[in-house]
């Protein structure tokens, strides 16, 4: 599932690709990854617009013409690719951003969970994201602090609630609580100002990271690295993985390194 990384380097490709490049034509082969807005309306908003500086805010990226602004969310499966005109289209490739240069920007998605929003206006913009929260790469410790000690629930549920915090998936609040040494499941508001310290610190190393490396990458020395092993063990004591479910969602985490009460 792409999360903060990972959308930011779909930022990262939008830039290369698109920034300061006409839009000649919009090809919508998949009407089912467009949210409010029609394919004439996209394709006669967007076409003669020039893409300007992108803008991610969590897992949305926000890509700006200089009025109308497209919002892109890319669901479990979603991303972007920077292609030539005439690159063989894949089955997946649901809208295409044919731009002058001999550039096409694609929207792929296999599972179209998410997709494509027209925004006329900054503040339109401001309204579709007014349900997230703060950025996760930049609130400062004492907003980060605030936003925990606010809520009662599990504490992997308000990481990967994008209302509190916007930007973290599955993986990345999974190896943020292992690196802080704290069990998924204690109570946000039970955290000691040290382990929320402690918390905070891990997400910034492993957002510095992973952006970087454009995923949550699975190296051996990560959490991420052996999560889907057959018998996985912690790489950092050796001890067994544990395997539960928290709010629905598939967890891994340390018996030893994550002890009840932490």
């Amino acid at each position: 599932m792409p999360e903060l990384p990972d959308v930011e380097g779909f930022r990262k490709v939008l830039t290369s690709c698109a920034k300061g490049r006409v839009i000649q034509r919009v090809d919508v082969r998949d009407t089912g990854v467009l949210h409010g807005v029609s394919t004439r309306r996209l394709r006669d908003t967007l076409v003669g617009r020039r893409f300007t500086e992108p803008e991610r805010h969590g897992k949305w990226l926000l890509a700006h013409t200089g009025g109308p602004t497209l919002l892109l969310h890319f669901g479990m499966t979603g991303r972007l690719v920077c292609a030539r005109p005439d690159d063989a289209v894949e089955a997946h490739d649901r809208v295409l951003f044919t731009l002058d240069g001999g550039r096409q920007l694609r929207y792929r998605d296999q599972r179209k969970l998410q997709g494509l929003w027209l925004a006329g206006d900054d503040s339109e913009a401001a309204r579709l994201l007014a349900g997230q929260g703060p950025d996760a790469m930049a609130l400062d410790r004492a907003e980060f602090e605030a936003a925990l000690s606010s809520h009662r629930g599990r504490v992997k549920t308000v990481l990967t609630d994008q209302s509190v915090l916007a930007g973290l998936g599955n993986l990345l609040a999974d190896e943020i609580l292992w690196r802080a040494r704290l069990r998924p499941t204690v109570r946000a508001s039970d955290l000691t100002e040290a382990d929320r310290r402690r918390l905070y610190a891990g997400m910034r190393r492993t957002l510095r990271s992973a952006v970087t490396a454009g995923c949550v990458p699975p190296r051996d020395s990560w959490l991420t690295g052996h999560r889907d092993d057959a018998d996985p063990a912690c790489p950092r004591c050796g001890t067994l993985l544990r395997r539960s479910r928290v709010a629905g969602r598939g967890t891994v985490w340390c018996p030893r390194c994550q002890p009840d009460g932490s």
